[in-house]
């Protein structure tokens, strides 16, 4: 592809993106998927654009109106990218709009003037807002602790795949990743985990295949690992969604055990069983939930020694990962009285001496720490444990802890968002009615 072309496709994808409710990942592989004329040079070239585009939503949009764009679209987002992200000068941009080499069409008068007005550098403005300078939309401005933290969330995240414990060894996999000429280095967190410099595709890599790595944020892992799912456990994770975790415990657990992946969606589920299959693991029982009140539920009262619980929530925490979810419209009131719902229904799984688990990507306090004091407010049979006297043994290196909590976060440990916190259900209470 010309680099008009490779433009024109920035354009069409970033256009299918915002004129649909879709996540802009799912998008991006369905174009591709349709688009199989498309070099791996020029796809990569063109949805890293596409994801950068979307990291500078705001910045972009602020532009646009500021320098009177015709109208703010796919088009001009696109131009205004090229200039104040890329760098390209002026003229080089308004070459890709020739119309020619399924180039994008010329630009107008209007939009050569306006894009004539662009800076060098997208910052290069003292009175824009801080907010959109942060790519921050109104709802969360106030939320997010710190503008470090928005800050960081700001930069593309890191490519992180978990070795499968029951399949090979992270050294092994590390040799072998190296040997392909991928460069890839230990994280230094999660025992299991190992960072790529690069994104690189691995559907077709014998070792995905083979069921030894599967995709999984550090932070992701970290959450999982410190369930401390132990062989012969019958643990329940409670929100499994496409089965990440539950690969995590059921590794762990040695194949001796039992792993309840439950989830309301049967799609995701199927998902689950696909990567289950992959990954050799025979432990893991996918069950299908109406919703959090599902008879299933009470039928299992008191029977799991661990019970994770990753909450629905705001997705602030993922921002680097996902940049368009930032700008989707969040019912927080609606996702925090789900929270608590979800909370109240899964401990109710939890066997005396047991541990109920609770974990978001998110990094509101709203969706965090408030729900768990909520949460102990009206359980009286729980008690908090601190995570950090369980971190050791299972973590390669020390984290910063919040009290009992554990905070993971783009800015301190170079993850997505996570928060944590691990409640013990006392031993010397009878099962609630």
């Amino acid at each position: 592809m010309t680099p008009a072309a490779r433009t024109a496709a920035m354009i069409e994808l970033a256009a299918k993106i915002a004129g649909g409710d879709r996540p802009a990942d799912t998008v991006v592989s369905g174009y591709v998927r349709s688009h199989r004329y498309m070099g791996s040079k020029d796809r990569r070239a063109v949805t890293d654009g596409v994801f950068a585009l979307l990291r500078h939503h705001a910045r972009l949009g602020w532009w646009l109106e500021r320098t009177g764009w015709p109208e703010d679209a796919a088009r001009g987002r696109v131009a205004a990218f090229l200039r104040l992200v890329e760098g390209l000068p002026a003229d080089e941009v308004a070459a890709l709009f020739s119309g020619e080499g399924h180039g994008p069409a010329a630009l107008s008068d209007a939009e050569r003037a306006c894009l004539d007005a662009l800076p060098a550098a997208i910052d290069d403005a003292p009175d824009m807002p801080a907010a959109v300078r942060l790519e921050c939309p109104d709802w969360a401005a106030d939320l997010v602790d710190t503008p470090d933290e928005l800050a960081a969330l700001l930069a593309p995240a890191p490519t992180d795949l978990r070795v499968n414990e029951r399949v090979a060894s992270r050294s092994d996999v590390l040799h072998r990743l190296r040997s392909d000429g991928i460069k890839a280095t230990a994280t230094p967190y999660s025992p299991l985990g190992i960072r790529l410099a690069d994104r690189v595709p691995l559907a077709g890599h014998k070792l995905f295949k083979a069921g030894a790595v599967e995709v999984q944020d550090e932070g992701s892992q970290i959450v999982a690992l410190m369930t401390d799912a132990q062989p012969g456990m019958q643990v329940a994770d409670f929100c499994a969604g496409a089965g990440g975790k539950s690969l995590v415990l059921a590794a762990r657990m040695a194949g001796r055990g039992r792993v309840v992946a439950c989830d309301i969606s049967e799609q995701r589920l199927a998902q689950a069983r696909e990567r289950m299959k992959r990954a050799r693991l025979d432990n893991i029982e996918p069950h299908l939930l109406a919703d959090e009140r599902d008879r299933w539920v009470a039928r299992q009262k008191g029977k799991f020694d661990r019970v994770l619980v990753d909450a629905p929530c705001s997705g602030t925490g993922a921002w680097r990962r996902n940049p368009d979810a930032r700008w989707r419209g969040v019912d927080l009131a609606a996702l925090t009285d789900l929270q608590d719902r979800i909370l109240g229904a899964a401990s109710r799984l939890v066997k005396p001496g047991g541990w109920l688990v609770y974990a978001t990507c998110s990094l509101l306090d709203a969706e965090n720490r408030q729900r768990i004091d909520r949460f102990l407010t009206s359980h009286p049979d729980f008690n908090p444990l601190p995570a950090e006297n369980i971190a050791p043994r299972i973590l390669d290196q020390h984290l910063v802890f919040e009290g009992p909590w554990l905070r993971l976060s783009p800015l301190h440990t170079f993850t997505d968002g996570f928060f944590l916190a691990i409640l013990e259900r006392r031993s010397d209470l009878s099962n609630e009615p």
